[in-house]
């Protein structure tokens, strides 16, 4: 399995392209974003390695914005998540890694989490953005509304999620529209 994406970002000048693919023993998730970052041009490419059952074993960010160029790995183990080898303290009970600068980690959290038309999940998840020192909580709730809608609030956003056949998101409404 093979599936592809790209948005335009709507609150800033900005792309990203990502593509999911099973391989084996799991699967893997990959893309570069492209935009407009408070410290100036951003580019950032990311890697996610997902287990079978969709939790994330391991990330990789690097890139640039503005003059600061950066390459984090982000794991998490038995012992929970480090940040560039730095435990990140009162985390290991989250499974799942949410980069704040893509539309493209909701996808692995829908897949594992499974919600029905008219269920609602609380999904909590490490959450990274391009120019955070730490990995922090994001408590994210979603009630699926019908086949392709899901109501989502997370830190202090709250929107009508549209999702694409492909499982990822085609509308974070204010934030990405897919192409």
């Amino acid at each position: 399995m093979i599936e592809t994406a790209l948005w335009k970002r709507l609150d800033v000048a900005g792309h990203d392209a990502a593509r999911i693919e099973t391989v084996p023993g799991g699967h893997l998730l990959q893309g570069t974003a492209v935009f407009r970052h408070e410290d100036g041009p951003a580019c950032v490419s990311y890697q996610l390695d997902i287990a079978p059952d969709w939790s994330t074993r391991r990330g990789r960010v690097r890139g640039f914005a503005g003059e600061k160029s950066f390459d984090h790995e982000i794991v998490r183990d038995a012992d929970g998540w480090t940040l560039d080898g730095v435990a990140q303290v009162g985390l290991a009970h989250l499974v799942d890694l949410d980069l704040g600068f893509t539309p493209a980690t909701n996808l692995q959290q829908l897949r594992r989490v499974r919600i029905g038309v008219g269920e609602a999940a609380e999904i909590r998840a490490a959450w990274f953005d391009v120019g955070a020192e730490r990995l922090v909580e994001l408590p994210q709730s979603y009630r699926r509304l019908d086949e392709s809608r899901y109501a989502y609030r997370g830190f202090s956003y709250a929107a009508t999620l549209e999702m694409a056949a492909s499982g990822f998101v085609r509308l974070y409404p204010e934030l990405w529209e897919m192409e």
